[in-house]
């Protein structure tokens, strides 16, 4: 069966509309890979933040990825560190290995700040984060 990317992307938009995590984080996997829409790095990041919102690990894990290398939204390592530690927390290992490698990048002050930041986004059930 051929792949129809633009029906896809009405399907999820319409469940992402009604506040569906699952939706929302793939309908921001379609504007970040730009299938059935145009690539537009800012709207993904919008459709992961409502997911993450959610507690959606991945869509966590993803925006770590775009604030760790300044796709759609600017450059800011203490905000990738922050989702890279909320989706490892929920055992996504690749974000592990990312909070990993970004640890070696930052300053001790700025592995605090993200730190405190993780946990007062996990104590507000991941509402209104960063």
């Amino acid at each position: 069966m051929p792949k129809d990317y633009v029906i896809a992307v009405e399907w999820y938009a319409n469940a992402a509309e009604q506040g569906l995590a699952s939706a929302q984080f793939n309908l921001g996997l379609m504007y970040d890979y730009g299938r059935g829409v145009p690539q537009e790095y800012a709207t993904a990041v919008k459709w992961y933040r409502k997911a993450a919102d959610q507690g959606d690990a991945e869509a966590q894990y993803n925006l770590g990825a775009m604030y760790g290398n300044g796709i759609g939204v600017p450059q800011d390592y203490v905000m990738a560190y922050m989702w890279l530690n909320l989706a490892a927390a929920q055992g996504i290992e690749i974000a592990k290995e990312n909070r990993g490698i970004l640890q070696e990048r930052i300053t001790p002050a700025d592995i605090s700040k993200a730190q405190t930041l993780s946990r007062e986004c996990s104590a507000k059930d991941y509402k209104d984060c960063g």
